[in-house]
């Protein structure tokens, strides 16, 4: 990877492993989100996706994650403008595309991917599995505050 490579590349000229080094841990994009049809604002749940290690914040099937939930969205350069909404306003890929600068917790600043944690950001032992909770009731497991 090129050095500081964030700062100065534009998102469609990344490496396949750049773009995977923005991924900042959180794991927030792996939380069931609803939302409001006539407005378009997303809420966040603390409702994982099933392969959603709560512990470490990351996808335990990552590579076939398609297999096992075949709707998961593979954000890419090319959809990054169609999806940035639902992303937490964290999120590097976020910030990337809205022309911010990454976080000072985010592990390519910090150089340590357990800052997202220490920095509280991450949706770390917060979790409820979505085989334990009914859709009808999503709502009661709303995430309050910006996400």
């Amino acid at each position: 990877m090129r050095p500081q490579f964030w700062e100065n590349v534009p998102l469609p000229e990344m490496t396949g492993a750049e773009w995977e080094a923005l991924c900042d841990g959180c794991g927030k994009c792996c939380l069931n989100k609803l939302e409001d049809e006539e407005t378009g604002e997303v809420a966040y749940t603390r409702i994982a996706c099933r392969l959603l290690d709560d512990a470490t914040c990351r996808c335990t099937h990552y590579e076939t994650r398609h297999s096992f939930v075949p709707d998961c969205v593979t954000l890419s350069p090319d959809n990054i403008a169609t999806n940035a909404y639902w992303m937490p306003v964290t999120c590097a890929y976020r910030l990337l595309w809205e022309g911010r600068p990454l976080e000072d917790w985010h592990p390519l600043i910090s150089g340590d991917p357990g800052t997202v944690h220490k920095a509280g950001v991450s949706c770390r032992n917060i979790t409820v599995s979505e085989f334990d909770v009914p859709e009808e009731d999503w709502e009661d497991y709303l995430i309050e505050g910006e996400v």
